[in-house]
């Protein structure tokens, strides 16, 4: 009978803890564009770049409509990617949206102000809300927007670097 009762005291505290460890570890997955500034670009005038993303069936495989929930932007960076380097100097302001299919677009990460001679910077988040209706979407949709404070004398190669957290759904 002491046999009985303690097994069910084990087989009940590992239950417990796989679920409590379960709740714990959080998904992370990214999504990089890369953003071309031409020469031609003019000086204080807003331009957007658009490019698609892969789903969330894509990035963890299979069907993971019923596997996460609560998806947050969790980091969001920009840096220059060109082959002789450069600086974020040139960059005025940038902001990045995601939408469903082109619609439902929402901000998640901007920075104003940038007056660094750094290759990359940190972008601040717009953390107001899941976006899960978003990620688990067929078509997921990118979009920045950029302002320069004065024209580049070369191209310049950029990458948007996003990375969405979730919670495992029980």
């Amino acid at each position: 009978m002491k046999n009985i009762f303690l097994t069910a005291a084990v087989a009940s505290v590992a239950l417990v803890s796989c679920g409590t460890v379960q709740s714990l570890v959080q998904n992370t997955f990214p999504y990089t564009a890369n953003v071309l500034i031409s020469t031609g670009v003019p000086a204080d005038k807003e331009v957007s770049s658009t490019a698609t993303a892969s789903n969330i069936q894509t990035w963890f495989g299979g069907n993971n409509d019923a596997r996460i929930k609560d998806v947050r932007i969790s980091d969001a960076k920009v840096s220059v990617v060109s082959p002789s380097g450069g600086s974020l100097n040139a960059l005025k302001t940038i902001k990045v949206y995601i939408s469903s299919n082109g619609t439902g677009e929402r901000l998640v990460a901007s920075r104003s102000n940038i007056s660094t001679d750094a290759s990359s910077i940190t972008l601040d988040l717009e953390n107001t809300g899941y976006l899960d209706s978003v990620v688990k979407s067929t078509g997921v949709t990118v979009r920045t927007v950029y302002e320069l404070k004065n024209q580049t004398s070369s191209d310049m190669n950029l990458r948007v670097a996003l990375n969405f957290n979730s919670v495992p759904a029980n």
